[in-house]
């Protein structure tokens, strides 16, 4: 972290202001130390430039270990592609300039590959996560002067209020405890006039017929690394069944899914080789979690407008996808 971000962190516990208790900032960047809180005098930890507001397990620790085990999958630097880009921009409806010079907050910034489009973009970035895929993220684009990373939880967050010109949160809270609670907590953060973007799997009657679905009341109590040694397993035989159901006149773009395995065939130009690293992640990825709660549009933006935001605009555009200002 950079010592010049104590003016915009809190302690998650009472809100009060933190302050550097031990550790020294080496041309402004602080490796390895302890924050204290003020007011209630709690202590948090700063390990390899990453304050850590939260304990080492909790429920989202298949998130640590599949980012931490894929750490450069979806970067678009690594693919060549701009999948992450492109996904970013359609789902937020913000402009690149707009992020110039503003302070913005990723929620569930995994990996980071969508952090690695806000900076591409000139944004003044706070990334965080609850598991361990923040030292991930870190690797991936740190030490970078426009970015802090932060290891926080969404229900809790180690921030000041009104703070934020932009905040976003993809691909995240269908794997909250409580999507609801998680909703409501992005809007403090957020300065009046700044602009808030989500999204959540579709709540659809057709799901009931996704073998996800099925396997999940099981997968998603294995532990991480048991579970991907049973996806590394099993991607490599079911793909190939998968390929030729998707090559099925009209019908394939569904059959597809009567297996439980993620296929990318005839969405993204990939490499072979990017195809099975592609496809062993997300399997393991809508295996492994420990929640996992769609949401349809009515929903979300009964949410959004309870959050206090204006502009509500929320849409099925493949994910549900929500917006509004503050």
């Amino acid at each position: 972290m950079k010592k010049e971000d104590l003016q915009f962190l809190r302690c998650p516990a009472c809100g009060g202001e933190l302050a550097l208790a031990s550790g020294e900032a080496r041309d402004g960047d602080v490796e390895m130390g302890t924050l204290r809180c003020e007011g209630c005098g709690a202590t948090f930890p700063i390990e390899r430039r990453v304050p850590r507001f939260v304990p080492s397990e909790s429920y989202a620790n298949s998130f640590g270990f599949q980012w931490n085990a894929f750490r450069k999958t979806q970067l678009d630097s690594t693919t060549g592609l701009p999948i992450s880009r492109d996904r970013f921009f359609a789902e937020t409806r913000w402009k690149p300039e707009e992020l110039a010079g503003k302070r913005v907050l990723d929620v569930g910034c995994g990996a980071g590959r969508f952090s690695e489009v806000a900076l591409a973009a000139g944004a003044n970035l706070v990334s965080l996560d609850y598991s361990s895929a923040v030292d991930a993220c870190m690797t991936n684009l740190g030490p970078h002067p426009r970015l802090t990373v932060l290891q926080a939880d969404v229900y809790h967050l180690p921030l000041k209020p009104e703070s934020f010109d932009f905040v976003y949160c993809l691909g995240v809270l269908q794997h909250t405890p409580d999507p609801h609670a998680a909703v409501l907590a992005l809007a403090p953060p957020l300065k009046p006039g700044g602009r808030l973007a989500i999204d959540f799997y579709p709540r659809l009657w057709l799901n009931v017929l996704w073998p996800k679905y099925w396997l999940r009341p099981w997968t998603r109590r294995m532990k991480p690394e048991r579970l991907f040694a049973l996806v590394q397993s099993m991607v490599p035989r079911l793909l190939p069944v998968s390929n030729a159901l998707a090559a099925v006149p009209v019908l394939g773009k569904r059959l597809r899914y009567a297996l439980p395995v993620m296929n990318y065939r005839g969405v993204f130009p990939f490499t072979r080789e990017q195809h099975r690293e592609w496809a062993i992640l997300d399997t393991f990825d809508m295996l492994a979690p420990a929640h996992d709660h769609p949401q349809d549009a009515p929903t979300v933006r009964r949410w959004l407008n309870e959050a206090g935001l204006r502009e509500v605009d929320v849409a099925r555009e493949g994910l549900v996808v929500g917006r509004g200002v503050k």
